[in-house]
């Protein structure tokens, strides 16, 4: 009521005292602050009330996030008077920095930037990684490792021409040999910057027997690479020729190679029966066959003076040429027939 009433026999006036209003007993209350609940996260609390009583008054709550979570704000939170928390907090993914590109390279990662992911490194054809294969991502934030780099490691490929097999032209003892320039490619940015030769030139001459040829290839790395090949060439000789008896030979070249000529003569009081010359075929036989040194005669059964006098004419010519042996009985009775 008003708070006062009047006793009618006595007409006093007492006052009425109000009955007390209930009071909110926070140490009752079993749910004082608002229920924590961290998305990607866990709050472990304990109560002065038990561990039961997760959000009532002293409270104190220990806060953490789940794996591949960081956590922002207070790591732990307290349920005030207020019916408020100390503060707030909440799980953020970890997440590394976008990782830059690698020049003439690559890399393919598990799961983007977020914590564990791996991302693998490959290079293109022709360059070779140096330095880690792989990075993850770390709980802290960061890649582990260090960001690698593609180099040209590999050298060039070279292919120098087959062997070259010639045979030496005719009256020589060399051969004239030509090749063409050996292939060479980069496997990386296909760029040669020189190729040396070590030996002659194409189109040089080359004798008898074998002669090795080799070039070398260098890259813009200075990577190097190199080949060789052999240049043969063959002389064709054909079987030694035998002075006939009582007579010599004369050869041009080599005496018995391809293309070289023979003459036959003979000693002085002889003349020759057969063929003159002789040339070396490529076949490596000789053309017509072995003349002979025979004494010199003279036919006295002629018709006329005149073909006597040819006779004498020309044993006079073979005399001259020939290298006359003066103890030579046949010598002796030709110098008094010549006389």
């Amino acid at each position: 009521g008003s708070g006062y009433y009047m006793e009618s026999h006595t007409n006093e006036v007492y006052v009425e005292e109000s009955p007390p209003e209930p009071a909110l007993d926070y140490r009752r209350v079993p749910q004082w602050c608002a229920t924590l609940n961290i998305h990607r996260g866990d709050a472990t609390c304990y109560s002065p009330r038990g561990n039961t009583y997760r959000s009532s008054l002293g409270t104190r709550c220990e806060l953490s996030c789940t794996r591949g979570y960081r956590l922002v704000g207070p790591s732990a939170v307290q349920c005030l008077p207020n019916r408020h928390w100390s503060g707030m907090a909440y799980c953020r993914q970890i997440r590394c920095h976008v990782l830059p590109a690698v020049l003439r390279g690559s890399y393919v990662c598990s799961a983007g930037v977020q914590m564990d992911s791996r991302c693998d490194y490959t290079c293109l054809p022709g360059y070779q990684l140096e330095g880690d294969r792989s990075r993850i991502c770390m709980e802290d934030g960061r890649w582990s490792g260090s960001e690698p780099i593609c180099v040209d490691l590999e050298p060039p490929k070279i292919r120098c021409p087959d062997t070259r097999e010639r045979i030496a032209e005719p009256g020589k003892l060399t051969a004239t040999v030509y090749w063409d320039p050996p292939r060479v490619k980069d496997s990386a940015d296909g760029i040669i910057k020189r190729v040396m030769l070590r030996g002659p030139e194409p189109g040089s001459e080359f004798s008898e027997g074998e002669h090795v040829i080799r070039y070398t290839a260098h890259d813009q790395a200075y990577n190097r690479a190199s080949c060789k090949f052999s240049v043969r060439v063959q002389v064709r000789r054909c079987p030694v020729l035998k002075p006939p008896q009582n007579g010599y030979i004369s050869c041009t070249s080599d005496g018995n190679n391809y293309g070289a000529t023979c003459e036959y003569l003979c000693d002085g009081g002889y003349e020759r029966q057969g063929t003159s010359q002789r040339v070396c075929q490529s076949t490596q036989q000789w053309t017509g066959s072995q003349p002979l040194c025979t004494p010199m005669q003279i036919n006295t059964d002629v018709n006329s003076a005149a073909s006597l006098l040819d006779q004498f004419n020309e044993k006079r010519r073979l005399f001259i040429i020939s290298a006359p042996d003066p103890s030579n009985r046949y010598y002796k009775m030709q110098i008094s027939m010549l006389q």
